[in-house]
């Protein structure tokens, strides 16, 4: 499988999904440790979900799901596969009378053998444990079961790697909650026939929302999700574009404090993106607060820092971008996480339908914190009624019809829940 990306607009031919499953239900029992922004419906977001993978395959996308995928490829890959059931062997404990915990361990060791791929992929996606209560009577015990971690966040598969202009990039996520998933992906990634150019190594973190590719240069955002190590590691293996723009995470102006807001601005693509040759899409306040270091590939094939932009606004117009603005609240709305198809054409999310959802939130947030929020509040009420007024909601912008950029609209108001959109769930895996 070709695995290479030089520019987000250049026309999207194979991407891998993952379909939701009752590892989400986990992520919504208690959604502010498992990363999600809000509690939603798990039934519509996976139908959100087919739809978004419908629009995909409707405009010529070679769609790839996860789980179909690593079932398929299996049959041709028993070393991966063995591989994948040692690995379920030290997920899953036993605890509870010495006796019954013997039994328990040797008869899993036995008989995972007989475990077909989807089973082995379920353990790995749930991470279950048993703990064995017995009671008197024949055969009387009672199997508690444990799961440690589930990923709930695996459907945004964008994250857990890159592709760059010399292949894939596997990541290393920040946060524990999701720290075992670019393992899985890679793993079938690898038997997918992907070119791993790098794995992020300790103490790196790196997520693929950081990472945007513009032909002769790619942005790599720095900051909550992918460390200074990260960014080094890659500069060093992952890449050959002939210029590097390493964006510093920036803070909202309107929260006090430097420290950013990783919930506001969580990688790159949560403020910025690109929908087409020189076009770029974002939100004006952070663009502006938004610190760059600029690196160029010398002789010897290494990158050197010699330039540091004002901010990433000026950084993009200098290379001949134009850049259609949105506001905080449609930034706040996931309106720069579409998904560029081809040059000019984006799926994107229709803002308008997620405002009230989100709005929601940041008003409960605003009520428990009111000194870190009240002032981002009472602007997205106001941007609210403007856009309200002129019923210029992303994606429907007078900039888009100047500018000839062709946008379909998605309903994903539930999905974006989990604090993302179509840039965020999927993984570009090729682009010609």
């Amino acid at each position: 499988m070709d695995s290479t990306v030089k520019a987000e607009w250049h026309t999207l031919q194979d991407v891998l999904i993952h379909r939701p499953g009752i590892e989400m239900f986990f992520g919504l029992i208690e959604p502010f440790s498992f990363l999600y922004e809000r509690a939603f419906s798990m039934d519509e977001a996976i139908y959100e979900h087919t739809e978004l993978e419908h629009a995909l395959d409707s405009m010529g996308v070679k769609v790839h799901r996860l789980k179909r995928l690593a079932i398929r490829l299996s049959r041709d890959n028993p070393d991966v596969v063995s591989r994948a059931r040692n690995y379920v062997e030290q997920i899953v404990n036993f605890e509870g009378p010495r006796k019954e915990t013997a039994r328990a361990r040797r008869e899993f060791k036995r008989n995972i053998a007989e475990l077909d791929t989807e089973t082995i992929f379920n353990i790995l996606t749930l991470r279950p444990s048993v703990d064995l209560k017995q009671k008197k009577g024949v055969r009387v015990i009672f199997p508690h079961v444990t799961l440690d971690v589930p990923l709930a966040n695996l459907f945004f598969m964008r994250d857990q790697q890159a592709v760059s202009d010399l292949g894939v990039i596997v990541g290393r996520m920040s946060k524990p909650q999701r720290q075992m998933e670019p393992g899985l992906t890679s793993a079938v990634l690898e038997m997918a026939g992907a070119k791993i150019v790098h794995r992020v190594e300790p103490p790196g973190t790196f997520e693929g929302g950081d990472f945007i590719p513009a032909d002769k240069f790619a942005m790599l955002g720095m900051g909550d999700r992918t460390n200074r190590s990260g960014v080094n590691q890659i500069l060093k293996h992952g890449v050959g574009f002939e210029e590097m723009a390493v964006v510093h995470q920036p803070a909202h102006p309107l929260v006090p404090g430097d420290e950013p807001d990783p919930m506001i601005n969580m990688h790159l693509d949560t403020y910025l993106n690109i929908p087409g040759n020189r076009v770029a899409v974002g939100c004006t306040p952070l663009l502006k607060k938004a610190r760059v270091e600029v690196y160029h590939k010398s002789t010897d094939g290494q990158y050197k820092k010699n330039a540091e932009a004002p901010n990433l606004w000026d950084y993009l117009t200098g290379h001949g971008f134009t850049i259609v603005p949105i506001t905080t609240l449609e930034q706040l709305c996931y309106a720069s996480n579409f998904l560029c198809v081809k040059d000019h054409k984006i799926l994107a999310i229709e803002t308008e339908k997620v405002v009230d959802k989100v709005m929601t939130n940041l008003e409960e947030e605003a009520r428990a914190n009111p000194h870190r929020y009240h002032a981002l509040l009472q602007e997205a009420k106001k941007e609210y009624g403007e856009l309200k007024d002129s019923g210029q909601f992303f994606p429907h912008k007078k900039e888009f019809n100047d500018l000839s950029i062709e946008a379909t609209s998605l309903n994903l108001q539930e999905i974006t829940g989990g604090y993302g959109g179509a840039h965020c769930m999927t993984c570009v895996l090729s682009r010609k």
